[in-house]
């Protein structure tokens, strides 16, 4: 009996990656709750009312400026690693689906690996396909 796929999972990668993956998706959660959206907004809402208790001065203005600056960087990187991992993980499920369904076109698997010019043939084809499926589909309706 051939293995499935889940059989043959592969094993956590040790180190950095590792607990980059783990710090990025636990970020990733806590900073997508609302407590830190409401934290946020009470934070720039203090900064704000700060401003003239400090003569708007330009030490006022590069606390927030440098702030959200360093948070940004720091999010983009969280934020693009959990993409990745998400990214990868969805094309695996669709790459399953393709291949437990009957008929389907297993050559549609690991399309992500192909290039531009690859991926416009099989659009074009696909984009053939479903005219033709309109097609028929308008000469249904007005013959009926």
């Amino acid at each position: 009996m051939p293995s499935s796929p889940t059989q043959n999972q592969p094993k956590p990668k040790p180190g950095l990656t590792l607990w980059f993956n783990r710090f990025a998706s636990r970020a990733a959660h806590f900073t997508g709750t609302p407590w830190v959206f409401v934290t946020a907004v009470l934070s720039i809402v203090l900064w704000a009312a700060t401003g003239p208790l400090l003569g708007f001065s330009e030490v006022w203005q590069l606390t927030v400026n440098t702030g959200t600056t360093i948070i940004t960087f720091l999010m983009v990187f969280l934020i693009q690693n959990t993409q990745n991992r998400d990214a990868v993980a969805m094309h695996i499920k669709l790459d399953e689906l393709i291949r437990a369904t009957r008929n389907a076109e297993n050559s549609l698997l690991d399309l992500e690996e192909l290039t531009e010019d690859e991926l416009d043939q099989f659009r074009n084809t696909y984009e053939k396909l479903a005219e033709k499926a309109r097609q028929t589909q308008q000469k249904k309706k007005t013959a009926a």
